[in-house]
């Protein structure tokens, strides 16, 4: 269990360094107004339409960086600074959240394949939490090869195999935001290097949560494989 604690916490800091790297490129970018003046609800709804989409709605949640895409609701959802800002950030991320409505429209086969990888990923998180809350992960003779060992092994597969395919579905999305916007020249070049590198951190953070899991994936097969020896 110490070896576990070690892997979540030194994951735990390098998440929360590159989540603060995102958030200080996203404030300092968003200095910057966009030439053209346009907020982030126009820039999704212009790239919305450009790629023919008329069925999705762009909607305002609360919250920073809280931006998404639902599929089942075909809405994309901006954070008030993104949905009102006019800066590069602001583009990219809108951008970025379109992207997805466009991977939907054209039926990407990895944002398909995430999507069927939701519901598993989340009763696999539920299933963990039960085992290390009521204690069965020691009870159950972890070190024996017990059952829980067993279990979390499998619920852990499910977790990195959906950390895995988000990392595509993520790359994507942020090429498709970004070849659209130089290609209909929504910024100039030095907006567009903003947009880039803000989307780059963004894209950190799904890399860090990937490998988290599967290093901590990599911990608990040993885990088994030392129990059958």
């Amino acid at each position: 269990m110490i070896g576990y604690f070690i892997i979540a916490g030194i994951m735990g800091l390098l998440g929360m360094v590159i989540s603060s790297r995102l958030k200080s490129k996203f404030n300092h970018y968003s200095k910057f107004a966009l030439s053209n003046g346009l907020t982030g609800r126009e820039i999704a709804e212009k790239m919305l339409r450009d790629n023919g989409i008329s069925d999705v709605q762009v909607t305002q949640v609360a919250g920073s960086l809280t931006d998404h895409y639902n599929p089942g609701t075909k809405t994309v959802n901006l954070s008030e600074p993104v949905y009102h800002g006019n800066s590069a950030a602001s583009a990219a991320v809108a951008a970025h959240e379109c992207g997805h409505a466009v991977q939907h429209a054209t039926a990407y086969s990895m944002l398909g394949l995430r999507s069927k990888l939701v519901p598993l990923q989340n009763i696999s998180g539920s299933i963990m939490n039960a085992v290390f809350l009521f204690g069965g992960f020691m009870g159950l003779g972890m070190n024996q090869g017990g059952i829980a060992l067993i279990v979390i092994v499998a619920c852990y597969s499910i977790i990195t195999l959906f950390a895995l395919v988000t990392l595509p579905v993520e790359f994507d999305a942020s090429k498709r935001a970004l070849q659209w916007m130089e290609t209909n020249g929504v910024v100039n070049s030095q907006e567009h290097d903003q947009a880039k590198d803000a989307l780059k951190w963004a894209a950190m953070t799904y890399v860090v949560a990937a490998l988290s899991a599967v290093v901590t994936l990599i911990y608990f097969l040993a885990k088994f494989a030392g129990s059958r020896d």
